[in-house]
């Protein structure tokens, strides 16, 4: 037998041993949800735990890093480890590229619901070529000059989205488009190019699931068992010319959930 202890639970009437920090993960991840301990608390030293349940401190510190790698604690140096606060759920409506009046906006902001001084952009711009993937993206050659615009999109100062933006340099050389100064941009992609004199006609996104790189969860600030949610959005011109490609743009997948419409003709 390994030197953790384990309990034993009964599955289809076969005796089965659980791993003792599996247990102990289960009880307190049942007292987070149940409120017990709440968004924000904190939870008792490791010698208070290990001493509540009779177990060593490694047992509990691998009970705690499961739950942190599912996102539900944090621990940070003379805080101790503390409840995460959970994220509110945000629909992305199927509508959201569609131009608004009134105050100024962006797709992002009205799928988190936010207002402008709420909204703040980390982002670097690069000159790059076309990579093959890129390329069958954009229906170009590879080796054409694009922009790559890297984002990383924070509602009241939390990181809820990430994306790379390319498009191509021939059409913003020398334009505002290509000054990370002038990020964010009233009205998103869309409103730059129709600055340009581009005018977008359609929007294709396709969605993939899966979890996150050490990199999207650092940026994102969840654990690496969190899910997250990337797709791929196209901006193509009136003339069927593909002008922008978003790949991947990157969000939690278990707090975000995208809304369809599909008009059907009899």
């Amino acid at each position: 037998m390994c030197a953790q202890k384990a309990a034993i639970i009964r599955n289809g009437g076969r005796s089965v041993a659980q791993p003792e920090y599996l247990r102990i993960a289960a009880e307190l991840r049942r007292r987070i949800s149940s409120g017990e301990f709440g968004a924000g608390d904190q939870l008792p030293t490791l010698p208070a735990l290990s001493s509540h349940y009779r177990v060593s401190e490694t047992t509990i510190r691998n009970s705690l890093a499961l739950l942190r790698n599912e996102g539900l604690i944090e621990t940070r140096a003379r805080a101790g480890t503390r409840v995460r606060q959970t994220p509110p759920v945000h629909r992305m409506a199927a509508d959201r590229y569609r131009n608004k009046p009134g105050a100024p906006s962006t797709p992002y902001t009205r799928d988190q619901g936010i207002g402008w001084s709420e909204y703040r952009l980390d982002k670097k711009f690069e000159r790059v070529e076309a990579t093959p993937g890129l390329a069958a993206l954009f229906e170009c050659e590879v080796g054409e000059r694009l922009l790559a615009r890297h984002f990383v999109f924070h509602d009241n100062e939390h990181p809820t989205q990430m994306s790379t933006s390319y498009v191509r340099w021939g059409d913003v050389e020398g334009t505002p488009v290509s000054d990370p100064i002038n990020e964010p941009w009233p009205g998103g992609t869309r409103a730059q190019l129709g600055s340009l004199g581009i005018r977008v006609t359609r929007i294709t996104e396709s969605f993939t699931s899966g979890m996150p790189t050490e990199h999207e969860a650092e940026v994102l600030r969840i654990g690496l068992g969190v899910p997250v949610l990337r797709y791929t959005r196209r901006h193509i011109a009136d003339n069927g010319r593909i002008v922008e490609v978003a790949h991947p743009i990157v969000r939690r997948g278990d707090t975000t959930v995208v809304d369809f419409v599909i008009d059907l003709e009899d």
